[in-house]
């Protein structure tokens, strides 16, 4: 795990990443990066950020869905139903994993699937980073970002409970597919993708 401590602008003391036996991520073997973890944890912010340094396209999974239904995510869960809607999710990363030089910030479920997690663990040169922090800290973002206009509703965050529920049993799964993990909650977006440039891509940029 890699930590950081925003009070300074100093980069954070390294401790450890953890590359998986299948599939170790490397700068020169890396074609495409997958950001996952529970809402709030800044995927879609990073992962926008870390396109432009690369170079490479950002694809949001939620917005692909939407893109595929012709419905926003609140109105696929209300209309469909959330089977309806993960059905719709494990066709959309199944189609954009065939992609290079891409960024994709995942859905927080998307990993509970066992057909998604083996396609992310079997797809060759894909590195998988979990941005991790406290369920506490991340319900506070996704309220403060709430608040803000145009914000999208989260369905799953209706009862604090059943999100934190999700949460306990996604952290599990969020550790096991990934080749990377992040603490976010003490460093800002901008500290995050200097930390992520540097260890997987500091040969490339």
């Amino acid at each position: 795990m890699i930590t950081a401590d925003p009070t300074t602008d100093t980069m954070p003391q390294r401790t450890s990443t953890r590359p998986t036996p299948h599939r170790k991520a490397t700068a020169a073997g890396i074609d495409r990066l997958v950001l996952t973890g529970f809402m709030g944890s800044g995927k879609t912010t990073i992962g926008r950020l870390i396109a432009e340094q690369l170079g490479w396209a950002f694809l949001d999974l939620d917005t692909e869905i939407e893109r595929r239904c012709g419905l926003t995510v609140p109105q696929i869960f209300a209309d469909l139903g959330e089977p309806h809607f993960r059905r719709q999710e494990a066709a959309a990363l199944a189609s954009v994993l065939g992609r290079s030089r891409m960024v994709i910030a995942l859905g927080g479920g998307a990993p509970e699937d066992l057909g998604n997690q083996l396609l992310l663990e079997q797809t060759p040169n894909t590195a998988v980073v979990f941005l991790s922090a406290p369920f506490a800290t991340l319900y506070d973002r996704c309220q403060q970002q709430a608040a803000l206009p145009g914000t999208t509703e989260r369905p799953v965050l209706a009862d604090r409970q059943t999100a934190e529920s999700r949460f306990a049993t996604r952290q599990r799964i969020y550790s096991r597919v990934a080749s990377h993990t992040l603490n976010t909650t003490t460093i800002t977006p901008k500290q995050t993708v200097e930390i992520l440039l540097n260890d997987l891509f500091a040969n490339r940029i």
